[in-house]
């Protein structure tokens, strides 16, 4: 990755964070785009070689800003990874009660801000080329009946995602496009659900029991997959989501054995 520039969203904490120390350490330019200043400034004094630069994913005038001074940068790979849960207000995400308002902001971060970093990205690379990494999630796979702006908002970043990699495709553009689908991670995110302290650990035990892993997933078990997806080593992957959960989609670890003869 050395002399690679990298862009990350939403990289001031979380799988964001981690996936800027994770290629600062290989040696590449990170850019790391966040609209949590303070969050920013912290990741640059633990790796004062990340440039940190404020982009808030849903305003287009931050991306038109973005892309304007990568001009004289160049871009390698671009991680859309910036996201909300939105259930940390306690407004309801089920889908009797769900308001148009919550919806919208869940969505104007999590699908509108992935949209405008593609669009970004390929202006960005359609000369030199590059890779586009969407952090989308298990969520946008199966049905979440107390999450839904959140799990649709991840259903759009996984169809986008193909999308994009078809249209690069058939303009013939050298520029790749994929997701990770993480489930449960231990991240900030969570923490509106999970709480702090000593409680927090029963409590992602109680969350995990139906994971066949048992567990949540670590940040640096994600940044493994979007490092993966940004290499040359997956030149011949476009298109694809690559999921992240423990097990929860191929099904239940706690099917009964079978008797013994």
């Amino acid at each position: 990755m050395v002399d690679r520039t990298i862009c990350i969203t939403g990289a001031a904490s979380g799988i964001g964070r981690r996936t800027a120390l994770h290629f600062a350490g290989l040696g590449a330019r990170v850019i790391a785009a966040d609209i949590d200043e303070a969050g920013l400034a912290s990741l640059v004094r633990e790796a004062p070689a990340i440039v940190g630069r404020r982009l808030d994913v849903r305003r287009e005038d931050d991306w038109a800003g973005l892309e304007a001074w990568l001009a004289g940068e160049g871009l390698d790979v671009l991680v859309n990874n910036a996201g909300i849960a939105g259930l940390a207000d306690g407004a309801p995400q089920d889908a009797e009660r769900c308001e148009l308002a919550t919806l919208r902001a869940v969505m104007a971060t999590n699908f509108e801000g992935v949209l405008l970093g593609c669009r970004t990205a390929i202006r960005c690379m359609r000369a030199r080329g590059g890779a586009i990494v969407n952090v989308a999630s298990r969520s946008g796979m199966v049905g979440i009946p107390y999450a839904v702006a959140y799990a649709a908002s991840k259903a759009a970043v996984i169809n986008h995602t193909r999308s994009v990699a078809l249209y690069c495709a058939s303009e013939g553009l050298p520029i790749r496009c994929n997701a990770v689908a993480p489930a449960a991670v231990d991240t900030p995110m969570w923490d509106a659900m999970l709480g702090t302290g000593p409680a927090r650990a029963a409590a992602m035990r109680e969350v995990a029991s139906d994971t066949p892993l048992r567990r949540f997933a670590s940040p640096q078990e994600v940044v493994a997959a979007i490092a993966f997806l940004a290499s040359p080593e997956a030149s011949y992957v476009t298109g694809e989501t690559i999921v992240v959960d423990g097990g929860l989609l191929a099904g239940s670890a706690a099917s009964p054995r079978p008797r013994e003869a």
